[in-house]
């Protein structure tokens, strides 16, 4: 790699990220039924009809993996908390064993010097919520609070950073607008009711985190960069839609009190009545910002109803995900994230990285692509710092390959390949390069 540790401030945080439906096994230790579970088992929706029972086995597993971490030079391992581990039902009896499991996983970061990062919810809610509307249910926020009660008594006091929910507009829009993550919805109603009480669930998290005594506490939001297709109007302005929707809406919830208009025309009649009253929850001050940035998507109006756009395939190079290498839209929501919402609160990137068709052969897996993905992005991390961005870390999705929700095994983003029919890990070439520019 270009870069090395040296060439960042002194104390920028290094980290990886999972999560734990993604790794654990969600078929071991008392774990409840999730809306993954039942989406999988549909046919149609998964790819290969695979699911999370087993996954990469990191219930058992996660001392090997945490041994990875530290010896790839990691300060923070970002990780999830799987509710339905916690609390099988989603609400009323614990699983004494899924308590026991995160006390001995947050206990086994510390003894490698590991920084704990917790994300109290990554998709995997429990099915007997969803019974009763899941996200769509303004009762959620409530049920979220008590959840987070639990699981922050136990382990909450050796936590570096917790962030309530990862990636709000994939529990809210691709799961209930779009359709193609659970619960599989295709509602603007439920939308537009999801993308509110999922911010909700996210104040009253951080409420009941404060009432614990905790501090360091964020929120995490996935972005896409969107330009237009073309020089049309129309273009523009369904970018623009495209920006509000992914974008905008999140961060002016939390840290504006406000949603973007552009949004609004579509979302706001569906939206429950009060709304506008829950933004001083919504808004619980935050301790830091964190952004996942992937990509970007060059966007044209579709010539059908609100949101009326769509995306056109773009010219540059792309993953195995078919996602266009753009690391300017990272410089671009860095700075336009500082500028426009947080000001000098700390800022993260809290994932970051891609999938690559790795192969394994003759126990080493080649993946220079990864490696020219992660400097060029770290090209953008320095040039931010250097313009005066409060930008504190930097975390690379992912440290194992794992179950990538609908897309099933296949698509690879980790820095450890895994064989899913052994489990075998093996550290890939972009795993030692980061070694390296860590350790050294």
């Amino acid at each position: 790699m270009r870069h090395h540790r040296s060439d960042f401030p002194e104390g920028f945080l290094f980290g990886c990220a999972t999560s734990s439906y993604q790794i654990e096994g969600h078929g071991h230790g008392g774990a409840g039924r999730t809306q993954w579970d039942d989406f999988a088992a549909t046919p149609g929706n998964v790819v290969r009809f695979e699911q999370g029972a087993r996954a990469c086995d990191h219930y058992h597993r996660y001392e090997e993996d945490l041994d990875l971490v530290r010896d790839a030079g990691f300060d923070a391992y970002r990780f999830s908390l799987s509710w339905a581990r916690v609390l099988p039902e989603g609400r009323g009896p614990v699983n004494q064993q899924g308590l026991d499991f995160y006390d001995r996983l947050t206990d086994a970061m510390l003894e490698r010097g590991i920084k704990p990062c917790a994300t109290l919810y990554h998709w995997e809610l429990p099915s007997p919520l969803l019974d009763l509307g899941g996200w769509r249910n303004r009762d959620i926020a409530d049920w979220f609070a008590d959840y987070t009660q639990v699981i922050m008594s136990r382990i909450g006091d050796r936590m570096f950073s917790v962030a309530p929910i990862n990636e709000p507009w994939c529990v809210a829009w691709l799961s209930h607008f779009d359709g193609h993550h659970a619960p599989g919805l295709r509602d603007i109603r439920a939308t537009a009711r999801a993308m509110h009480h999922v911010l909700l669930a996210h104040g009253r998290a951080i409420e009941t985190m404060r009432g614990l005594g905790m501090s360091n506490l964020g929120g995490v939001f996935n972005m896409e960069w969107a330009d237009p297709a073309d020089n049309s109007d129309a273009a523009r302005a369904a970018a623009d839609r495209y920006d509000a929707i992914y974008n905008h809406w999140f961060l002016g919830g939390v840290f504006k009190g406000a949603y973007p208009q552009a949004a609004l025309d579509g979302l706001e009649p569906h939206l429950p009545t009060g709304w506008q009253d829950d933004f001083p929850t919504i808004g619980a001050p935050l301790d830091w910002c964190g952004i996942n940035y992937y990509t970007r998507k060059l966007i044209a109006a579709a010539g059908h109803p609100w949101p009326n756009y769509k995306e056109v395939e773009g010219p540059l190079p792309k993953t195995f995900m078919d996602w266009e290498i753009y690391p300017d839209g990272l410089y671009n929501f860095l700075t336009r994230t500082a500028r426009e919402y947080t000001g000098d609160l700390p800022l993260y990137v809290t994932e970051n990285g891609m999938a690559s068709p790795d192969m394994l052969r003759q126990g080493a897996v080649d993946d220079p692509d990864r490696i020219a993905y992660l400097d060029a992005h770290l090209d953008k991390v320095r040039q931010v710092i250097a313009e005066g961005v409060p930008l504190k870390g930097y975390f690379i999705w992912s440290l194992l390959d794992n179950y990538e929700w609908a897309l099933g095994y296949e698509k690879r983003f980790g820095l450890v390949h895994v064989d899913f029919d052994t489990l075998a890990r093996t550290p890939k070439a972009s795993y030692h390069a980061l070694a390296k520019a860590l350790t050294t």
